[in-house]
């Protein structure tokens, strides 16, 4: 490993350069600034983060018209709409469905009948534990429960790193006002886990934070440990410098 005040140094400087309030419109992120109601902003930021995935432009175009889909208040429409409309095969992002959707949204009417607020899963527990539960109560509101449905909530006994659920905690719980929007305030920063995608897992190799190749549980805690070291209260801080790093394909000179 390089020496790790270098690279705290390197990450801390790109992840000043990238968690501004410019990265909002170009990133998932805008979505869940849409709306006012707690409600609200978390469903929105669970349809978008189960949908962050593959090529960004496209994940905004899809998600964008998934959230026209639910209407001005998400909340109303789980709570509400006859969820037995969304049938079918119609693609709304990728492998993600009308019937996807569906599903997810008869969960959340599950939730929110139970909780306030998804927040309840996650308290005093760690985060992995809290995305067992959630998918639990997703998965268990709709009557198929082996359906094709539950491949787009990640399964932390699996080994899944659970890169789109982490990243809709982050989104929920880091509050510093600037990109993430905070309204979770009974979890710290400190219990997060680095939502590990593509590019994180690759500039973490480059820079020697992990030596595991797989992008799964496994390395998600190794590599939170390691930046942890580096800043013990907010260890995904350094998700935009990673991420940042990696897509935009800065060549990094480390001493």
């Amino acid at each position: 490993m390089h020496g790790l005040q270098n690279i705290k140094d390197i990450l801390d400087e790109y992840s000043r350069k990238i968690n501004v309030p410019e990265f909002i419109d170009s990133d998932p992120v805008q979505f869940v600034h849409r709306y006012t109601l707690r409600q609200d902003i978390e469903i929105a930021g669970i349809l978008s983060a189960i949908n962050a995935w593959g090529r960004r432009d496209m994940i905004l175009r899809d998600v964008d018209r998934i959230l026209e889909t639910v209407g001005a208040s998400p909340y109303d429409f789980v709570m509400s709409a006859n969820l037995d409309r969304l049938s079918g095969n119609q693609a709304l992002h990728r492998t993600f469905n009308l019937s996807d959707l569906g599903f997810v949204c008869r969960g959340l009417r599950k939730v929110y009948s139970n909780v306030s607020s998804p927040e309840e899963y996650f308290v005093g527990k760690d985060m992995f534990d809290g995305i067992k539960t959630l998918r639990h109560e997703i998965i268990s509101a709709n009557t198929v429960q082996n359906s094709r449905s539950t491949k787009h909530l990640s399964d932390p006994d699996a080994n899944s790193a659970c890169k789109r659920l982490h990243l809709f905690l982050k989104w929920m719980v880091r509050n510093d006002g600037i990109v993430d929007i905070g309204i979770w305030n009974r979890i710290s920063p400190a219990n997060l886990y680095i939502p590990l995608d593509v590019h994180v897992g690759r500039i973490s190799r480059e820079l020697g934070l992990v030596s595991r190749k797989s992008n799964d549980r496994k390395t998600v805690e190794e590599l939170t440990s390691v930046l942890k070291q580096m800043n013990c209260d907010d260890p995904v801080l350094y998700d935009f410098g990673l991420f940042g790093i990696g897509e935009q394909k800065i060549e990094l000179l480390i001493k």
